[in-house]
This record gives C-alpha cells, sequence and structure tokens, in this order.
C-alpha cells in the first residue's frame, strides 16, 4: 500500500503511466476463446494468403513457447525474438497489404479491449496524466483499434512497430527499430525525448502481461515511485511465483481494468 499512498501524495501532476497494449490493455480472452493480439488480427486477416498464414502460424507455434518458458534465460530469448519478428514482418511485407484496408481488418476483428477501458482513458485524459504505450506488436494496427473505439485521447502516445507504406499506400517494410518482447526498454527509444520531456513525472504505474514489460519504464530519467501491475494470462501455475517475484500486483485470468481503474480513483482524487 506504501507506493500507491506515495503516488497519491506526489500528485496527478507527477504521475504518468506506462503500459503494454497486447493482453495488456487488450483482451487474452473472452467466453474462453482466445483474443487476437494486434499481429494476430494482420495474420488471421483476409488481406494474407492461406499460404501466409499457414506459415505465420508455423513461426508462432514454434518462438511462442519459447517466449514464455520460465526456464530460458533472456541472453537466449532475445535472439530468437528478433529472429521470430523479422521472420513475421518479412512474411506481412510480401502480402502486398494496402495501408487503406488497416481500418476495416480492425473493424473485422475479434479484438477487444479490456473491460473498464474507457474510464481508464478518460480518467487520464481528464487529469492530463500521460499514458504511454509500449507495445511489441503493430503500430498502425493498435492505434487503429484505439481510434475505433474512441478513446485515442491527446495525452496517449505509442511507441511500437509501425509499416513502412510505397507512395501507392502498399506495405513495403517495417520501420526500424524492431521491438519485440524482451528490447522493450529505452534502447528502442530514439533518444528518449518523450521521457526527458516528461522528466517531472517521477511516478509511474506500470501495466504489463510478460517479464519483458517490465524495464519499460528504464528510460524515465529520475523514478521516484513505481507500481507495477501484472496481468498473468497464461499456465498461471507455472509462472505466478516469477510473476509475483517481479510485480507489486497480479491479476490472474482478469479481463478488466477494474483493479487499475480502483488505484486511478484514489490516486487521482482530491482528498
Amino acid at each position: 500500500m506504501g507506493i500507491i499512498q506515495s503516488i497519491k501524495e506526489q500528485g496527478m501532476n507527477k504521475l504518468q503511466v506506462i503500459s503494454d497494449f497486447d493482453m495488456t490493455l487488450s483482451r487474452f480472452g473472452c467466453n474462453g476463446r482466445r483474443c487476437p493480439t494486434s499481429h494476430n488480427i494482420l495474420d488471421n486477416s483476409r488481406v494474407v494468403s492461406e499460404d501466409g498464414k499457414k506459415e505465420l502460424k508455423d513461426l508462432l507455434h514454434y518462438y511462442y513457447p519459447i517466449e514464455i518458458d520460465p526456464e530460458r534465460t533472456l541472453e537466449e530469448k532475445c535472439p530468437l525474438m528478433v529472429e521470430w519478428w523479422s521472420r513475421a514482418h518479412d512474411l506481412l511485407a510480401q502480402q502486398k497489404i494496402l495501408k487503406g484496408d488497416i481500418a476495416q481488418i480492425v473493424s473485422e476483428s475479434d479484438v477487444m479491449l479490456r473491460d473498464g477501458f474507457n474510464e481508464l482513458f478518460d480518467q487520464l485524459h481528464k487529469y492530463s496524466v500521460p499514458l504511454f504505450i509500449f507495445s511489441a506488436g503493430v503500430g498502425d494496427i493498435l492505434e487503429e483499434i484505439i481510434r475505433q473505439a474512441n478513446v485515442f485521447h491527446p495525452n496517449v502516445n505509442v511507441v511500437s512497430n509501425y509499416m513502412d507504406f510505397d507512395d501507392n499506400g502498399v506495405l513495403k517494410c517495417f520501420k526500424g527499430p524492431l521491438i519485440h518482447t524482451y528490447n522493450k526498454n529505452h534502447t528502442v527509444l530514439q533518444g528518449t525525448e518523450y521521457f526527458q520531456q516528461l522528466s517531472t513525472r517521477t511516478s509511474i504505474i506500470l501495466l504489463g502481461d510478460s517479464m519483458g514489460d517490465l524495464t519499460m519504464a528504464d528510460g524515465v530519467p529520475s523514478v521516484e515511485n513505481i507500481l507495477k501491475i501484472g496481468f498473468l494470462n497464461d499456465k498461471v501455475e507455472e509462472r505466478r511465483g516469477k510473476y509475483l517475484d517481479a510485480y507489486d500486483i497480479v491479476l490472474e485470468s482478469d479481463e478488466t481494468l477494474d483493479v487499475v481503474n480502483g488505484i486511478l480513483r484514489y490516486v487521482l482524487t482530491e482528498t
């Protein structure tokens, strides 16, 4: 409770929220079915050929178990994640995806933001608290998800993997630097201008669903308080110990933002 109290005492002008997107702000599942990540939305859409879909699925089945394997070290995982994302991006670039199709691809998908997303985005906007979304997903897709949910407020800033389209609006490649699950730190934030501008915002609420999300605040110049909230979505029993060691609060199989919203309500209301 001490951290939350400190954040409240420091006040809303000192606060910023740093969050992962896929399976953190978006839902992991609904009624027993998995919800798509921003990559899945593209992979499963009509703009990817059947062969492309199969190859992307094969990559997922090979690399995802490595990504969440509690026995493997970060040193082992990192090069393999770079390999996975690079191969997936190359495959997508071969599909001649049109920029003009993105909005429809998103609206036709089964993506869902977590219950309570409106309150989260609206509270942060109302109190001018910056929300920094740091995602290893596809930036163009996740921005469109937020836009279609009508919560893309001016206080929201996204760093992610963005597509690079040619003059005809056809995807040719992805822009660098590549962001994967385990390099979400200041090394991929060019010059970390964003965090420099917010250098007075020394209280952080960090939201993530993987061990890689724990480094998202590394670029913040001088952190005074940090509250790390982790969503444990998958392989709950075997990963619980690691999450409880790393995060201050661990939410197991919780598809809502109720806990986060409750903390924000407490922190942002004047006493």
